[in-house]
């Protein structure tokens, strides 16, 4: 039988879940980050190479884990790229272990725009977001007009998606 271990956060982020991870995966086939977004991240330090993650599985370290990003991440695709450059830079191959979910979601500027309107909304009762557009992207996923990973590479599909939710995303950031 093959062993699994399921790491876990109960607070609000910040549990020290992707250092886990990482001391987890020298022995590890598959890495799979099943949700969550760049709000946080973590760096870790090899020898005196440091590597900061905010997407990517801890994993992707290793050489020989393959690492998925699955269905229940949101994904700002400026800090992917940005984000596998640095470890391309830094000597990281990847090219062949990681797979992205196409039911991953995709995070946008109006996410972000959204993000930081509502928390200025809410005055006194603001929640300290990070104004990265996580929860708003997390909403359109319950309401489902979010746009998914999948339909990037999909141009016509993408085109009339992102036309009928852009006149959405507009008319409601009027009304906040």
């Amino acid at each position: 039988a093959m062993s699994r271990i399921i790491v876990v956060g109960t607070l609000w982020g910040d549990e020290g879940k992707g250092k886990i991870v990482d001391v987890l995966t020298e022995n590890a086939d598959v890495v799979v980050r099943a949700q969550g977004g760049n709000n946080a991240g973590h760096t870790i330090l090899i020898g005196t190479n440091e590597f900061k993650l905010h997407l990517t599985p801890s994993g992707i370290l290793q050489t020989h884990t393959e690492c998925i990003m699955a269905s229940g991440m949101v994904i700002d695709p400026e800090v992917l790229l940005n984000e596998l450059r640095t470890l391309k830079k830094q000597g990281i191959q990847f090219e062949k272990r990681l797979k992205i979910s196409e039911g991953a979601h995709v995070i946008f500027p109006y996410h972000k725009a959204l993000d930081e309107v509502m928390e200025k909304s809410k005055g006194v009762r603001a929640i300290g977001t990070t104004k990265r557009g996580i929860g708003p992207c997390y909403a359109d996923k319950a309401n489902r007009v979010g746009i998914r990973m999948g339909e990037l590479v999909r141009p016509e599909e993408f085109k009339s998606i992102l036309e009928s939710v852009l006149h959405l995303k507009n008319k409601e950031l009027q009304f906040i």
